[in-house]
């Protein structure tokens, strides 16, 4: 589609393509939850027992993993575009595989299907978007992509609840199913129309066509002059980390003078970190939160929880303001206090419940505030950067690659945690909630002395902020002059070693 989009309409597009990814996320993780339980389902299904229903919602994660490993393999030789299409275009079979459903067999492949296509997205469109947004307000933009999911999530569990509140057929569950291509086709047609990203073109020897989209995106609020620099640091980034062999799986592990493996570890980290701090447990088993830990009325539980997924999308616009004004960092560690802090005050507020003390119905009303705090907590702190920081921190030639396989962490932990989290409630009860305490403390002293602010740096930046000694920082040194030249870099040794 020959539609040259430049500055803001070009970028808008793109931030269009990457909120409709991250709404997918949302939308996708509320969806089964809230029909697994309704008549219809059930008797599509034949009243399939506990374990097979926990299979249906948890299998999608299995999915998603395994798509994340798939684009980790043929992601960067893909590219970023291609990237996110083959994943729409797999969600979109997907979707028609479990609207058409009449099985648990047929349920539970599609349910892997659509996963494996949110896997391809989920790994490429916070790189896509990070390699499009300029460095003050890239937080915003990541920002923005949160709110979209907790859109996505609060979208999902409404809609359940009308349809499933509404209708005992099959469509109560076929209709919720089949709305994921709303999102799905206005992806298809905005990748006809943005780019490739820059980096991306600049990583693969296409550097003029690097220079245009960087042109096309930047000539409206920058000199030529100030584009060509840009450009030219990005080149210099790249040819530095091919003259250390950065880009082979090997490399992954390979703590170079960039530190490439430390980088990685950051990524999965916090990507581990977020799954095992407990919101998943929160989102996918509300409901269960609500009546078996707090003992409200199944009507009641309902409610409640949508109330809690309404306030977890109103809670998302918080970190707007923040992220690029006080940072990644200030955020994780205050708000990841927090999350502790709340799950311990939880613990004993669910033991008097549990154990029906005099004043139990006081500690239930507090429990379920209690469950309002964590989730803001949250959203505001962990939600806010989990998403734009591995991009941030890995380098360029291994984004794609870590960036995947940092999302397969956060999948195969979001399963684990889907798994046990009913199990641990029914077995040890108020118990459950010390242990998201303790290990949400765990990340405290570990994000304090491992994970370096990013804020304000351009992505190329960040390869100076992990450079060991001064030729690599003097390689990496961004371009000064006024023409954009790079001279006496990294680019010369490269043309010099070339000419040999």
């Amino acid at each position: 589609m020959a539609v040259d989009l430049e500055g803001r309409p070009l970028f808008s597009a793109v931030t269009a393509l990457t909120c409709l990814g991250f709404l997918l996320i949302g939308y996708d993780n509320g969806l089964m939850g809230g029909l697994v339980n309704s008549t219809a389902f059930t008797n599509t299904f034949g009243a399939p027992s506990p374990t097979i229903t926990g299979l249906i919602v948890a299998i999608y994660e299995v999915g998603c993993f395994l798509g994340s490993c798939a684009t980790s393999v043929f992601g960067e030789n893909l590219g970023r575009k291609k990237s996110i299409a083959a994943g729409v275009l797999i969600m979109i079979v997907g979707a028609l595989l479990q609207t058409t459903a009449y099985s648990r067999a047929h349920m539970i492949v599609a349910r892997v299907v659509s996963g494996a296509g949110m896997g391809f997205i989920n790994s490429t469109v916070p790189v896509f978007q990070a390699e499009f947004s300029p460095k003050a307000t890239r937080g915003l933009y990541v920002c923005m992509q949160l709110s979209t999911l907790n859109f996505g999530i609060f979208l999902a569990y409404w809609v359940d609840y009308g349809f499933t509140t509404h209708i005992t057929a099959s469509m109560a569950w076929r209709i919720p199913c089949i709305l994921q291509c709303i999102f799905l086709i206005p992806m298809l047609v905005i990748l006809m129309i943005v780019p490739e990203s820059p980096r991306w073109l600049a990583s693969h020897g296409r550097s003029e066509e690097s220079l245009s989209v960087l042109t096309r995106l930047h000539s409206q609020t920058m000199s030529m002059t100030h584009i060509e620099n840009m450009h030219n640091d990005i080149l210099r980034t790249v040819a530095y980390e091919e003259s250390l062999g950065a880009g082979k799986w090997s490399d992954l592990l390979h703590n170079d003078s960039i530190q490439s493996q430390r980088r990685f570890m950051i990524a999965c980290a916090i990507q581990a970190f977020q799954q095992l701090g407990g919101i998943n447990a929160l989102i996918y088993y509300s409901n269960t939160l609500f009546s078996k830990s707090l003992g409200f009325s199944d009507h009641m539980s309902a409610l409640m929880s949508g109330f809690l997924q309404t306030w977890f999308f109103v809670a998302s616009f918080i970190p707007w303001f923040l992220i690029d004004r006080i940072g990644r960092r200030p955020l994780l560690l205050s708000m990841i206090s927090v999350m502790s802090a709340v799950m311990v005050v939880q613990t004993g507020l669910i033991y008097n419940v549990q154990h029906k003390t005099t004043i139990a119905t006081s500690c239930g009303a507090g429990a379920a505030a209690m469950l309002f705090i964590f989730e803001g907590a949250f959203t505001i702190g962990f939600q806010a950067t989990v998403w734009v920081y591995p991009s941030e921190i890995l380098p360029l030639r291994l984004r794609q690659r870590g960036s995947s396989v940092s999302t397969a962490c956060n999948w195969i932990m979001n399963y684990m945690i889907v798994q046990i989290t009913p199990i641990a409630i029914n077995n040890i009860g108020y118990r459950t909630y010390i242990i998201f305490a303790a290990l949400n403390a765990c990340w405290i002293p570990i994000i304090y002395f491992f994970f370096p602010e990013t804020k304000g740096l351009e992505l190329e930046d960040i390869d100076r902020l992990f450079a060991k000694g001064d030729d690599a920082r003097g390689a990496l040194a961004p371009t000064e002059d006024g023409e954009g030249s790079v001279k006496g870099g990294i680019l010369d040794h490269v043309e010099e070693k070339s000419q040999v």
